[in-house]
Order: C-alpha cells, then sequence, then structure tokens
C-alpha cells in the first residue's frame, strides 16, 4: 500500500512548511578543512538537538534508535542481511551519537555498500529461482511482516526466504492470467532494474536517507532533505515549476509521458503525446544523454531546467517510430493541485428536493512564500483561491450550503490555514501553538467579517492531516460547521520549519554551497478548546462507512509519534450552526440512508473482510488459497487506486465525482441547511 500521510519563510510559522533563517546557531567552530558531507553532517546532528520540540540529546538512547531504523530502512522484511551482518554493525550501538557529532557518516555508507553486495547475491539467487518449477499445491505460506521475522542465521535460511517469495510472485502474476514465460521474463526485468537502480544511487541520496533515520528518530515528521528533494518541496508549495509540462512515469526501465499539463510548452508545441517513451535528452546544443534504464528522479532533473532555456527529447513509439523534440522551458502553473470549486444540486446527485450546495476543494494548503516576500501580486495562496471560489459562488446566484473537502489533504501553510478559517468566522482564535520554551502563542485570525455566513460542512478521512486538522477543529470548536467523514483524522499535531542547512546560516562560514534542508519539529498546535490533535485527530460528527477508516493510518500508529495532550482553552466565541439535536438528527438520517444503500452494504461487507485479512502475518502460496485471499483484498487495493489517481489528477478530475459516498454528503448537507433554516425561523417567532 502507498497510503501514508504527510507526513510535504523567513518569520513565518508552517505546519510542515517555513523557512527559518539563523545566522549564530552554534558558538563552537563548525567550518575547517572537513569534506562537505561532513559538515553537513555536524550542522544536521547540531540543529536536531538543538531546535527539535523535544529538546531530546544526541545520546547513546538515540544512537541505538539510529542503527535500528536505518537498517530497517534498508531492509524492512530482512531479505538481505544476514543475522551475521547485524551483529556486525552493534558496535556502532552507541558510538553513532559521537560520530555525527564529528562530522563522522562512515557507518551510512558501511551499511548501503554492504547491502549493495547482498543485494547482488540475492538477485543472483532470485534469477536462479525463477526459471525454476514450483509446485502451487503444496499448503505452505509466506510471513510478511518483518517486524515479526528474525534475521536469518545462515544462507541456507535465506534461500528459502527467497524460494517463497519467488513463489508468491510467480503465483500472483499468472492468477492475473499471465502466462508462465511472461511471467518469468517480467521478475528477471523487475529485479535486475531494481539492482541497477539501487547502484546507480548517489552518495548524497544515501546521505539524506541516513539523515532522515536520524530525524526518525525524535518524531516521524522530521527528515533531511537533500537539494533536489528541496527543490520538489517548493514546487509543491508554489504550484509553479519551470520545464516542459508533462507528468513522467517509470514503466519497465523506460520513462513514459503519463500526462500533458494544460497550458505547458508540451502542449503548445503539440508533438509530445501521453505514452510517448523519453529514450534521450539533450541540453541545448549538447550531446544527447541515454536515458534508458535511468532513475524516473534523475530523468526529470535532466528535463527541468531556467525559464527560456531549451530541451532537446528522443522520443520512442509504439510504432517503433523514433522521433527528436525540441522544447523551450516555461513556468508551468500545477492547475491540478490547486483550491475548485463548483455548485451542485440535489438532482445531480439523484436526490430530490431543492437546494445549490457549493462545493470546495482544497488539496493542500500551499503558499508561495517567496512570492509573497518578494510582494507579487499574484503569489499562490489557499486563502486568495477559496476567496475567489466564494466570490465566484455569490455570482453565480449564491448556494444554500458549502461542503469543504479535505480528504487526502495532508496539510501545508499554517498561515493558510489560518487565513481560510477566517474567511467563515469573523475573528478570533484560531489554533494555539507551544513553543519550544513551553510558552503557548495563539495564533488569530485578525480580520473582521466573514466571506461566507452560511450553513458549512467539512469532510475529512484519516489522510487530512496537520493543517487540514486545524481548519476543521476551528470550525468545529466555533460550532460554525459539522465534520463529516472518517471517524477521526490524521492526528498529526505538530508543526514543522524547513531550516535551509546551508553555509549562509552561519557567519562563521564563507562557503555558500546549497547542503540541502531540515524539516524539523519545533513546535505543537492545539485547538482553541485546548485539546492536541496530535494522536487523536478531529473527530466527525456524522461518520461515514469508508475502508480508509479502518486502515493503520494516522499518528498513533507511527514509530516515536509525540503523545496527546492538553493546554488551556483560547477565549472564542461558540456560534449556533452546531447543536446536539441537529447533529442526532443528521446521524440517525443518514445512518438509515446507508442501511438502505446496497453500495454502503457492499463497503460494509469489504471492511468485515479487510479486518479479517489485516490480522494475517503470512500469505498463503497454495494457488486454490491464494485466489480466494486475493478476493479479499480486492477493497484494499480500489482504495490504493483511489488514492493513486488522486495523486495524478487532472483538470478534468470532477470536483465531486457521482459515487454513494458523495451522494451521501450531498444528502447531509442539504438536510443540514434545511436544519438550520428551520431554527432560524423558530428563533425569529
Amino acid at each position: 500500500m502507498k497510503l501514508h500521510a504527510p507526513s510535504r519563510t523567513v518569520g513565518v510559522l508552517s505546519v510542515g512548511v517555513v523557512f527559518l533563517v539563523a545566522t549564530t546557531l552554534f558558538a563552537q567552530n563548525i567550518g575547517g578543512a572537513q569534506s562537505s558531507e561532513a559538515t553537513t553532517v555536524k550542522l544536521v546532528a547540531n540543529m536536531i538537538s538543538q531546535y527539535h520540540i523535544s529538546q531530546k540529546p544526541l545520546d547513546d538512547r538515540i544512537s541505538a534508535m539510529i542503527l535500528q531504523r536505518f537498517i530497517k530502512e534498508l531492509d524492512p522484511q530482512k531479505m538481505y542481511f544476514l543475522k551475521a551482518d547485524i551483529d556486525g554493525f552493534a558496535r556502532y550501538r552507541d558510538q553513532l551519537d559521537n560520530l555525527l557529532r564529528s562530522g563522522d557518516a562512515a557507518f551510512a555508507h558501511e551499511a548501503w555498500n554492504l547491502y549493495l553486495r547482498r543485494l547482488d547475491e540475492r538477485v543472483t539467487v532470485a534469477n536462479r529461482m525463477i526459471d525454476e518449477p514450483h509446485d502451487y499445491s503444496l499448503d505452505e505460506s509466506m510471513q510478511v511482516d518483518g517486524e515479526q521475522m528474525s534475521w536469518s542465521v545462515d544462507q541456507k535460511e535465506l534461500n528459502d526466504r527467497w524460494r517463497k517469495r519467488i513463489k508468491y510472485e510467480l503465483l500472483s502474476l499468472q492468477l492475473d492470467k499471465t502466462e508462465l514465460a511472461e511471467a518469468r521474463k517480467r521478475l528477471h526485468k523487475r529485479y535486475e532494474t531494481f539492482r541497477r537502480n539501487e547502484h546507480d544511487t548517489e552518495d548524497g541520496e544515501v546521505l539524506e536517507r541516513f539523515l532522515t533515520s536520524v530525524a526518525h528518530c525524535y518524531d516521524p515528521h522530521s527528515s533531511y532533505m537533500s537539494p533536489q528533494t528541496l527543490e520538489d518541496f517548493q514546487i509543491q508549495m508554489k504550484l509553479s515549476l519551470e520545464g516542459i509540462g508533462a507528468a513522467l512515469r517509470s514503466e519497465d526501465g523506460m520513462t513514459v509521458v503519463a500526462q500533458i499539463v494544460p497550458g505547458g510548452a508540451a502542449e503548445k508545441d503539440g508533438r509530445l503525446k501521453v505514452g510517448d517513451k523519453i529514450v534521450a535528452v539533450g541540453q541545448e546544443d549538447g550531446d544527447f544523454q541515454d536515458v534508458v534504464e535511468m532513475r524516473l528522479n534523475r530523468v526529470v532533473r535532466l528535463i527541468r531546467g531556467k525559464l527560456g532555456t531549451k530541451v532537446r527529447l528522443r522520443i520512442l513509439r509504439d510504432a517503433g517510430e523514433t522521433v527528436s523534440i525540441e522544447l523551450t522551458r516555461q513556468t508551468i502553473e500545477l492547475h491540478s493541485s490547486e483550491v475548485k470549486g463548483k455548485i451542485f444540486q440535489p438532482a445531480d446527485f439523484g436526490l430530490s428536493g431543492k437546494g445549490r450546495v457549493g462545493v470546495i476543494n482544497i488539496p493542500s494548503f500551499y503558499r508561495d512564500f517567496s512570492g509573497a516576500q518578494q510582494g507579487k501580486d499574484d503569489f499562490k495562496s489557499t486563502a486568495r483561491d477559496v476567496s475567489k471560489v466564494l466570490g465566484n459562488f455569490a455570482k453565480e446566484g449564491g448556494v444554500d450550503a458549502i461542503i469543504i473537502d479535505l480528504r487526502m489533504n495532508g496539510g501545508g501553510a499554517l498561515s493558510e490555514a489560518i487565513e481560510v478559517t477566517g474567511l467563515f468566522i469573523d475573528k478570533g482564535p484560531v489554533v494555539q501553538v507551544k513553543e519550544q520554551n513551553g510558552n503557548i502563542k495563539s495564533h488569530d485570525d485578525e480580520e473582521d467579517g466573514a466571506e461566507y455566513l452560511g450553513p458549512l460542512m467539512v469532510v475529512c478521512n484519516r489522510l487530512s492531516a496537520s493543517a487540514s486538522e486545524i481548519f476543521a477543529a476551528a470550525i468545529k470548536d466555533y460550532g460554525r460547521g459539522i465534520v463529516v467523514g472518517d471517524t477521526t483524522t490524521h492526528g498529526k499535531g505538530t508543526v514543522q520549519n524547513v531550516m535551509p542547512v546551508s553555509n549562509q546560516m552561519f557567519k562563521l562560514l564563507p562557503s555558500s554551497k546549497d547542503r540541502g534542508a531540515l524539516k524539523l519539529t519545533i513546535n505543537q498546535f492545539y485547538r482553541v478548546n485546548g485539546d492536541s490533535t496530535q494522536n487523536r485527530g478531529v473527530e466527525s460528527d456524522v461518520v461515514l462507512p469508508s475502508l480508509i477508516d479502518h486502515m493503520d493510518l494516522g499518528e498513533s500508529f507511527m514509530d516515536n509519534a509525540l503523545a496527546f495532550d492538553r493546554v488551556q482553552p483560547a477565549r472564542h466565541q461558540y456560534l449556533k450552526y452546531v447543536t446536539p439535536e441537529i447533529v442526532s438528527v443528521l446521524k440517525t438520517d443518514s445512518e438509515k440512508r446507508v442501511a438502505a444503500d446496497p453500495k454502503f452494504q457492499q463497503t460494509l461487507k469489504d471492511i468485515d473482510r479487510y479486518l479479517a485479512r489485516k490480522s494475517r502475518k503470512s500469505v498463503s502460496l497454495n494457488e486454490e488459497t491464494l485466489r480466494k485471499e486475493r478476493e479479499e483484498d480486492k477493497a484494499a487495493k480500489e482504495v490504493e487506486k483511489e488514492e493513486e489517481e488522486f495523486e495524478t489528477k487532472s483538470d478534468k478530475t470532477p470536483v465531486l465525482a457521482k459515487t454513494e459516498y458523495n451522494t451521501e454528503l450531498m444528502a447531509i448537507a442539504v438536510e443540514y441547511a434545511g436544519l438550520l433554516k428551520a431554527q432560524k425561523t423558530a428563533a425569529n417567532r
């Protein structure tokens, strides 16, 4: 499964995004004649221990955690290292803290190099086993929970694990109607591609994985970002990049065009097509560089570039035709990831009754911090875009209710969550933030008035996190609207700053080399009612059946997550949009509709099957048994497909698709608007 949570400037706090500029972090001399990597390691080690909210020292206890974490990062299923290898690493158990402070990352490279040697050995074994016969009538199984497994004591034991793994993969492909010869061919290619990609990993990428393992020992949302990863992060926040305007995917070692971005250079040129395979990339008048079997992130890096420069692509098409295309890079606006809104009527979802419901989909709380600092009038901002949608709703005749859809929204900028909340309340505190010294600071909406004062419904699921939870909690605590969806949200109640690990931060160091950034948890946030969202999230007023709601998604399932706690409530007004009576009616009527809907009943059956399957720690290698197990897994695969579609959505993705779930959301919104209208009428008598 790919389901996960998000996890993801100067002087501005953000729930996951902020650039904190410091000039005097450390008093000691951290310069000197040492390698670039050593300087980066030393800076990161000092920053984590000094600025993380927990204030935990980098000591022997953390050292042991780092050792375990990085080994798990390399070999989570215990399919490569032997017990002797792990015993050999044990000498680092209480040494990594000291090594990090001195800038020494030798352990990371030693572990990585041994991993590559073991990988080569295992791929050789796998290739042999792929071509061997396997008996699928035997009643045997394969353990899949790496946490419950011990390290193999010798090659014989490890080979048996690989025999079962290859047997399972071959059987799975054949159950998908793949001929045996083709299944073997695919697996050979799969393992060879994986081996080659791992060997192509650069030292900087190894360092990124290692330092992220260090940060994860403090909490699951702190991480180290290499310069390339930081660039991707900034693109997502400002919703624009400089390139050709094409989304790419990797397929059997080839880079394939998955989508042409509207308004980009590729669409305007018209020659690049979805499905084209990019086999070589050239810069301006330079030679072409072969990119077949190259890792996708590197291909993307070659194609991106400065505005106005040219890139040449050599394309292979299905008919065997090879063509070359030259494109001029331009700024691409990522409209598919921005706020969208549309007005619906009950009839659009097959419902009776009247009313106009505005739906606003917020994929993330984005903000172009650099554009805002430069005073640009058109910098990207979630609050600005929501305000525009509200204005459009008013121009189109108004709405009787609004649904804010935050499903799959992993968070973003704290300032945007506050400003979006301010569009729906008059003024007052939105979130409280605990600083490193323990002080509690209230972050308020300071603008008088609201842009919309009608019925409001917020939709969340287990993947609604961070800034999404701040907005949902504020709406709930003010009694401004109802929350509908999964039992609770993700439960991420921490604030991260993105601190550049750059010599520009330190006046002691003259070099300006870009060393990436450290995304570090430096604050915790609390609802205006005083509760943290940490671990517990924001509970829904009306819960709808959802498979995601029963998956191990959320802060409470993460390693090293901070604990739930409370602070004093902030003084705030409670509005009259939500009463226990209204919530009771909405819950009762929704439960009746759900009980009468065959599709929802099928969802409930899928949940029961998933929960039964979830408790198993192994998969069968018997053909008939595995076929039945795969049927039970179909529902979970549909959820994975739903998330993949969300991640690759385009401008044509509907604001609210016609599904039984969304139909029920519409029914709740219409009923809620009617109940509030009746309440207002009764109050005026």
